[in-house]
């Protein structure tokens, strides 16, 4: 039998991609971390970046359109649903809504060398660093000469229906970000742009992904199979016309 090439290459291309993204990604450990967010390179002016994605269609996770202001099929087809008036309908286009998450480039104390990573998080710890940026005793945290560091504590969920916890504190004491000049390159010139980690979706590839999605092959995997049909959906002629006449006018 012959070796499929092709195959390993496409198998060893996706592990360096995961392991380029991980690098490139931090999150904090349990107990206390403590992080200097730092201005993003390719956006001076803000390094809050909103980014939208679409959680579990089949198993993965997609980053939706909307996050650099294209159309995007999913959210399409869920404001479509929404319009029918029915509850189980309702109830899918939730599931089709992308969710918000921000990350913000990083160095983190304790591994400076390893350069600027980003780290993300939900609504509760974005409005929490906003407050402390728009109130006057504490201005632009993220500036690289009169910045101040971040404490933050993860606390791991407990048990089944428990959530995790993050929790933050920005230090009262001002600090310059580094002193060592080969850090402070990498945080002028050494950052990826967030879209080498989130790679960009077309409309077309994510049409294809919903219509997988609820229409599961019959060899795809049962946990994928089971959400698609159980989201709770009015009936699947529903979905079907609702599909036709948003993708097939």
């Amino acid at each position: 039998m012959a070796i499929d090439l092709d195959a390993i290459r496409r198998k060893l291309n996706n592990l360096q991609t995961q392991t380029g993204k991980q690098d490139a990604l931090w999150k904090p450990e349990q107990g206390k971390n403590q992080v200097r967010i730092v201005p993003y390179q390719h956006n001076k002016e803000n390094p809050f970046i909103e980014m939208y994605f679409h959680y579990d269609l089949g198993g993965k996770n997609y980053l939706s359109p909307i996050t650099y202001g294209e159309a995007d099929p999913i959210e399409e087809f869920g404001q479509k649903l929404r319009s029918t008036g029915k509850s189980d309908d309702f109830q899918l286009a939730r599931k089709l809504s992308p969710k918000m998450r921000c990350y913000v480039p990083v160095i983190v104390r304790g591994q400076e060398s390893e350069g600027v990573k980003y780290w993300g998080f939900g609504k509760q710890v974005y409005t929490e660093l906003l407050g402390f940026i728009s109130d006057p005793d504490y201005g632009d945290i993220t500036d690289v000469k009169s910045g101040r560091d971040v404490s933050v504590e993860f606390i791991p969920a407990e048990g089944a229906g428990s959530f995790p916890k993050t929790s933050i504190r920005v230090k009262p004491n001002q600090s310059v970000a580094t002193s060592d000049s080969n850090i402070a390159d990498k945080i002028v010139n050494g950052q990826k742009e967030i879209f080498e980690i989130f790679r960009k979706n077309s409309y077309a590839d994510l049409k294809v992904v919903l219509e997988e999605w609820l229409n599961p092959s019959e060899d795809e995997a049962p946990a994928a199979k089971s959400t698609a049909t159980t989201v709770g959906v009015s009936s699947s002629k529903d979905i079907e016309s609702a599909f036709d006449d948003l993708f097939n006018e």
